[in-house]
């Protein structure tokens, strides 16, 4: 298996390998996103742990080893492993820090929002990503949309607030989760754009992208898990010894690793207009997420 970001122009590509390379790479995003999410709400909905930036500055940590052990063993397999060369450029670091803020800020709310709500709801809350794709698209890269896309986004909007409505009927709406949820998907949209300006700089390797953006978040989040109070309720945690707790957090940055690739993937490999959003994805990834939520954990509101 060799790890590459070699990819062939446009022009030269048949239709058929194009469109292959592309449901390949959004069938991958919809299983790893999946899992992701069900494994960040394990973790997060632990009530004797109350430390979700934590957690993410542990799967940001697990993405910058798992980036050197990438690094290494292409060295030892050049053949069978093929991974850029890892060195550290305080200038290309400095180039990527907008986007490292945007992508704390995305996955810091995404597993708030998890914290307060179900990840039934949590898809709900979610939903939004795409209108701010079509808005931050025309205002950031001044790209139009067409009517039908508008008037899906009207849609989304209605569903949402349809959501929201019958979460409140059955009693178990969070206002909290719904403001993480909506600046979530806010953070969504800006790490897509940003992602792909960003790119350039590292020369378009999505690695390397994926290296110099968790080791910025890994040192930005140290004084936020000291300023949040985090660190003592770390230290008071019972499990903080066991292996098991720690096996899920090392997976939940496995994960977190194949999930920041993917994204990269798809807003590379998909169309300029689609770069900014990895719609495909992320809708299949709602709707499964609901169905097998609503049957393993019975969160369907009667």
């Amino acid at each position: 298996m060799a790890f590459s970001d070699a990819t062939r122009s446009d022009a030269e590509e048949p239709f058929i390998l194009k469109a292959s390379k592309i449901a390949a790479v959004v069938a991958l995003y919809w299983f790893i996103s999946i899992s992701m999410v069900f494994l960040n709400n394990y973790l997060l909905d632990s009530k004797e742990l109350d430390a979700p930036v934590f957690i993410t500055f542990f799967q940001c940590v697990v993405s910058v080893g798992l980036c050197w052990i990438l690094h290494f063993l292409s060295k030892l397999c050049p053949g069978f492993v093929d991974f850029p060369s890892l060195k550290f450029d305080f200038r290309v670091s400095r180039e990527v820090l907008p986007l490292t803020v945007v992508f704390i800020g995305m996955i810091t709310f995404n597993n708030l929002c998890l914290k307060y709500v179900g990840v039934a709801f949590y898809t709900v809350g979610r939903s939004l990503s795409t209108v701010f794709n079509v808005l931050l698209s025309y205002a950031v890269l001044k790209q139009t949309t067409s009517f039908y896309a508008v008037l899906c986004c009207g849609v989304i909007l209605g569903g949402f607030w349809l959501g929201v409505d019958q979460e409140s009927v059955a009693g178990s709406l969070s206002w909290t989760g719904v403001v993480f949820g909506v600046i979530a998907s806010l953070c969504v949209s800006l790490n897509a754009i940003y992602t792909k300006k960003v790119l350039p700089v590292v020369d378009g390797n999505i690695w390397k992208l994926s290296y110099y953006n968790n080791l910025n978040a890994s040192v930005l989040f140290i004084p936020l898990i000291v300023v949040s109070g985090e660190l003592k309720n770390l230290l008071e945690f019972n499990r903080l010894t066991h292996l098991h707790f720690w096996g899920m957090m090392i997976l939940g940055g496995v994960f977190g690793f194949a999930i920041g690739y993917v994204t990269g993937l798809q807003i590379k490999f998909t169309s300029p207009y689609h770069k900014t959003r990895p719609r495909p994805g992320f809708s299949l990834a709602c709707c499964a997420e609901e169905k097998i939520n609503a049957e393993l954990h019975s969160e369907i509101n009667e």
